[in-house]
């Protein structure tokens, strides 16, 4: 049996009660199994039994730290494992079309050069402006406009969140899942584009800190501080 029939055979033995426990890592971010347990409203035996099947299979991993955010205050004492996702967890919730699209991509390039590439990921960041610009076209800050597109990205897959926006605090966008991470490391248009469109949607400047695509946990984008109303938010295509 080949890695990769492996790796399917063993996340189709993963209990719906541990998927649920696998997206929260996913979704909310890593944590220690007594923070999963509260999140969940498990016991802690039950949570344990599901992180032990997740890292059995290889989709979760644990560390004495978060994979990223902010160092924890260890305290005294042995300080709690801290469980994340994998690249093969994050995989496993996205129906993967990569090596197709990889081998497109690459005759296109072959055909056309650079050209042809960029063009593509500007069609593709069209789309996805279209898509969300009904979520966001009525929301009055870019802060609120924000929020909207967080939450069309994750009912598409994305798992996103929204993260500070207090005074003094960057508002972010972390995506904790990427459907074309594979294709976009060979092909980094695909992001760029998809950053300006952020922007265009949102009305303000933005900046991506990382991406999954790059080896990052998540795909971190940084909106203008402002949360007062910006640009004005393009209604047409």
């Amino acid at each position: 049996m080949s890695a990769a029939a492996g790796d399917v055979k063993s996340q189709e033995r993963i209990s719906a009660a541990s998927r649920r426990v696998l997206r929260s890592l996913l979704v909310d971010g890593p944590a220690t199994a007594s923070e999963l347990a509260q999140r969940l409203s498990l016991t802690a035996a039950g949570v344990r039994r599901h992180l032990d099947s997740l890292l059995e299979s290889g989709l979760i991993d644990a560390g004495d730290r978060p994979s990223y955010g902010p160092l924890r205050d260890r305290g005294r004492g042995r300080p709690p494992k801290v469980f994340s996702v994998t690249d093969a967890g994050r995989d496993s919730f996205s129906h993967s079309y990569d090596d197709l699209a990889i081998s497109a991509l690459r005759f296109l390039a072959e055909q056309t050069g650079e050209t042809g590439v960029s063009a593509f990921a500007r069609g593709r960041a069209e789309e996805f402006e279209r898509r969300y610009l009904p979520l966001v076209r009525e929301e009055p800050t870019a802060q609120d406009r924000a929020a909207a597109l967080a939450t069309g990205l994750s009912t598409d897959g994305f798992a996103a969140t929204i993260s500070g926006g207090e005074p003094g605090a960057g508002l972010q966008i972390c995506q904790h899942n990427c459907p074309v991470a594979h294709v976009a490391e060979e092909f980094p248009q695909i992001c760029e584009e998809e950053r300006n469109a952020i922007g265009r949607l949102l009305g303000t400047h933005v900046t991506r800190l990382a991406t999954i695509a790059n080896g990052d946990p998540v795909c971190t984008t940084v909106v203008g501080g402002s949360t007062q109303p910006e640009g004005e938010v393009r209604n047409e295509h």
